[in-house]
């Protein structure tokens, strides 16, 4: 928990578990609110190549859970962290362009 502290730049113990529920509360619920999407776009898993599916599915996924891990970052009080956090994914990942100050 300590390396966690330290790593993250967090105060307490505490924060560690909240910013640890946060995390695991947006990876449950991107891939919860996937599966209604797909549906909604004509591609239902019952009736879809899963080949086709699982891949998109997860396309779906990726911008989901951006948006839900600061979106639940902030109801937990911890929207610095994640605002941050997801600011250096996304360099991370070459999209960082996204998020360019005027």
């Amino acid at each position: 928990m300590e390396k966690l502290m330290q790593r993250w730049g967090l105060n307490s113990k505490w924060q560690v578990i909240v910013v640890l529920i946060v995390f695991s509360v947006t990876g449950y619920s991107s891939l919860l609110l996937a599966k209604p999407l797909m549906d909604l776009i004509g591609l239902p898993q019952e009736t879809t190549n899963p080949w086709i599916y699982r891949p998109l599915r997860l396309l779906l996924v990726f911008p989901i859970y951006q948006v839900l891990i600061v979106a639940y970052g902030w109801l937990f009080g911890q929207f610095e962290f994640f605002w941050n956090f997801e600011k250096k994914m996304l360099k991370r990942l070459g999209l960082g362009f996204i998020l360019k100050d005027k």
